[in-house]
């Protein structure tokens, strides 16, 4: 799928053929995804457990539960729990290093393992490590960034996904054997969708003038028409919600799982 189509069909996705497993080729392409992304520092901020849903336990599975985590727990297949790793700033300044004997980071604009060890650690990344405040924020942007590239995989591959919050319940934890410095982000679910991969139409959005600005606060970002019509083209802006056949879909998914209609 082209990169523009893959962005405007991300969907989350609800209901999913809970029969079909997720082959663990698919899973690689996503993790490895994953891996890919931006990594601040060079520091390895993520970490992520692949768990097939049938291997936990009713219990278990019941424990993972919120208002809006109940059908979809029992509906995908394959689970991915997120953490930030809040242990990432050990190892970094070696990595960092490495970038600079890579070239990488280039002398020309500064770098040097001279600056890493002298400055940058001493000034700049001891000190993140230090702060709990600082450490969670800056997992959890390069986690966020590290999902995201894991989710298009997912999407590119004709897999359907959704992200929930989920507790570190008591059970939980030791059954995964997570270690006390990973923190909880977010559970990915992950299957076959059972609905249209379009699922009701793509998510309503504020225009751009709205979140977006040129130069200033007091300028918004304004569209280019023609940039726009090229990206309904190409599939990055898609055709609004509800389609027309969206509730019937609905309630037609719902009686076949057993579900509240």
């Amino acid at each position: 799928m082209e990169f523009n189509r893959v962005i405007g069909t991300r969907r989350s996705i609800r209901f999913f053929k809970s029969w079909r497993p997720v082959e663990r080729a698919k899973i690689q392409v996503m993790l490895e995804a994953a891996n890919r992304a931006s990594h601040s520092m060079n520091a390895d901020y993520f970490r992520a457990i692949v768990v097939n849903r049938d291997d936990l336990d009713r219990e278990t599975r019941d424990a993972l539960r919120n208002p809006t985590t109940t059908a979809d727990l029992d509906l995908a297949p394959t689970y991915i729990f997120w953490y930030i790793d809040l242990n990432y700033v050990e190892g970094a300044q070696d990595r960092l290093k490495e970038l600079v004997q890579q070239h990488a980071l280039p002398s020309s604009h500064g770098w040097s393992k001279a600056y890493v060890d002298d400055y940058l650690w001493p000034q700049v990344l001891e000190p993140i490590s230090r702060d709990p405040n600082s450490v969670v924020f800056m997992g959890a942007v390069e986690t966020g960034i590290a999902i995201c590239n894991a989710i298009n995989a997912a999407v590119d591959q004709g897999l359907g996904t959704c992200m929930h919050a989920f507790t570190a319940n008591e059970k939980l934890k030791p059954l995964l054997g997570v270690p006390d410095t990973w923190l909880p982000v977010w559970l990915q679910l992950l299957g076959y969708p059972a609905e249209e991969p379009e699922a009701g139409g793509q998510r309503p959005r504020r225009p751009l003038s709205t979140m977006f600005f040129e130069g200033d606060c007091g300028h918004p970002w304004e569209e280019d028409p023609e940039v726009t019509e090229r990206l309904k083209r190409e599939g990055m802006i898609q055709e609004p919600g509800p389609f027309p056949y969206r509730a019937q879909e609905v309630l037609m998914l719902s009686r076949m799982y057993g579900l509240p209609e």
